[in-house]
């Protein structure tokens, strides 16, 4: 079973609201998908695998770097890089989540914190995939309070010595460079340095068992006296508020990640109730079935012009954007995304819950999305700071 085309899925006309050059990247993005992603994709999230023969046509494709300028990026706009986050999930969360880290969160860091030795060294291999990238943040103790993680950075002749622990690290067993996180013992301030691949004390182990996301290598590391440079230091990474930011400028794209989700799984139920007859007809010819199928299209309405809006402020004037608006899409949108793909799920019965209909891998995926960049809870105590001006007890 393929995923269906565009049928009934655009009653607002949101692709009027897209220019010429942002649907011919989507219809880029997405043909990708269709021909490479989804016919082999099942296979290789089966056996918590990840599809490595991608990576040259993802290369290919020319999106990898996002927003930044220069240095072989593309210096796309936030709706561009929403789009592709969005078609990518479509075709599949795993493939989606790899391009994400090296693209939106190591790139990310070195083009915000780095210095310009570090982003002419590192940004134009990234952007070829020729050096692929990890970010190294969350902790096995600590996740939403990452603002107070325990891997620590002690200056030491020549640059610092790095201990501690990650965890859920993606890209972690094979990347090139990785982007950890530590507090410096000296300024008590989190700093980032850029560990590269065969350092001593170094180590990632794959995540066994994960139910969602399997295609992606996620990893525990461990941080055993490992040397870095001192320039591998990020030198404008001087607390966790650039850590933070960095984060509020990738959440807008987990935001339109759970728009594709959303969109796939309200594809493949459409189709399958157009087909699927039972009582002598199609059941999408019964009022329940077409109730449900209206409630996911009115939620993956407003979640795909919520992103879209977020996108466009974005582009407007980056700085404008607060992090009670990057959480309130992230939360907003994972939520209905999980809702919606649960409703797909429902509609395809028993044949819901098989691998070769897709939505069985969206609706494990989109768990992933819901909890990533922020849980439900810790992006609505953010939103609830900003609209209040009141910090709620946690």
């Amino acid at each position: 079973m393929t995923i269906a085309s565009e049928r009934g899925i655009d009653l607002f006309r949101f692709d009027e609201l897209l220019t010429p050059r942002e649907r011919a990247l989507r219809d880029k993005v997405r043909a990708f998908c269709n021909e490479h992603v989804i016919p082999i994709i099942n296979d290789y999230w089966e056996r918590a695998e990840f599809p490595f023969e991608l990576i040259p046509r993802i290369a290919e494709l020319g999106i990898v770097g996002g927003t930044i300028k220069g240095y072989g990026c593309p210096g796309f706009s936030s709706v561009e890089v929403g789009i592709i986050a969005a078609e990518l999930a479509r075709g599949d969360g795993s493939v989606g989540t790899f391009v994400g880290v090296t693209s939106g969160l190591a790139m990310g860091a070195i083009a915000a914190c780095g210095s310009e030795e570090q982003k002419q060294r590192w940004l134009p291999a990234m952007a070829r995939l020729e050096k692929i990238g990890a970010f190294a943040l969350t902790e096995p103790h600590v996740g939403s309070d990452a603002a107070h993680i325990r891997t620590t950075a002690r200056r030491v002749s020549g640059g610092y010595m790095l201990n501690g622990a990650k965890r859920w690290i993606g890209n972690a067993t094979f990347a090139d460079v990785i982007v950890v996180w530590a507090q410096d013992e000296e300024t008590g301030r989190v700093g980032g340095f850029l560990v590269e691949k065969g350092t001593p004390g170094y180590q990632a182990t794959k995540i066994e068992g994960k139910i969602a996301k399997r295609s992606v290598i996620n990893a525990d590391i461990t941080l055993e006296n490992v040397f870095v440079p001192e320039e591998n230091r990020l030198p404008f990474a001087r607390s966790f508020r650039d850590t933070a930011n960095i984060l509020k400028n990738t959440r807008y794209g987990v935001a339109w990640e759970a728009v594709g989700h959303a969109q796939a799984a309200y594809e493949l139920a459409l189709e399958y109730t157009l087909q699927r007859e039972q009582f002598g007809r199609p059941i999408a010819g019964f009022q329940l079935v077409q109730q449900k199928l209206v409630h996911m299209l009115g939620d993956l309405t407003a979640i795909q012009l919520m992103a879209w809006r977020l996108s466009k402020l974005r582009d407007e004037d980056e700085t404008q954007i607060t992090e009670g608006m990057a959480s309130l899409a992230k939360q907003y949108c994972a939520a209905k995304a999980r809702q919606i793909v649960a409703l797909g799920r429902e509609v395809l019965g028993g044949n819901g819950i098989l691998l070769d209909r897709h939505i069985a891998r969206h609706f494990a995926d989109i768990e992933a999305v819901y909890t990533y960049e922020g849980t439900n809870e810790i992006n609505t105590l953010v939103v609830g700071r900003e609209i209040t001006g009141i910090a709620a007890f946690v």
